[in-house]
């Protein structure tokens, strides 16, 4: 029987780089993560992949060559795949939290 439910509290935290982390949930080609990101979080290139969530706590600037925007908490990302969507993110606070929807 399928749960329908994802508990971010039985996966185990991963690490990508320092100053980031998350929990992963996949399902045939989409993925859930809870993603954290601190102070010391400097991500080395840009990233082209697309995003699709929310910042459930903390703040995030995301950086798209040149045109920086904010993200507080509640505030909605949406950022397509590919060169036009290429970003770097920040967190702005000590502690940054998020969820997002990506395609695998």
């Amino acid at each position: 029987m399928l749960s329908f439910k994802v508990d971010f509290d039985a996966l185990p935290w991963q690490s990508s780089l320092p100053g980031a982390r998350f929990k992963v949930h996949r399902d045939g080609a989409k993925q859930l993560r809870l993603v954290e990101f601190t102070s010391e979080f400097v991500e080395p290139d840009w990233c082209e992949k697309g995003h699709v969530g929310l910042v459930v706590s903390g703040a995030l600037e995301i950086d798209f060559r040149g045109r920086v925007i904010s993200y507080p908490e509640g505030a909605g990302i949406f950022i397509p795949a590919g060169p036009a969507g290429a970003h770097k993110a920040r967190s702005v606070t000590a502690v940054t939290r998020l969820v997002l929807v990506e395609d695998i």
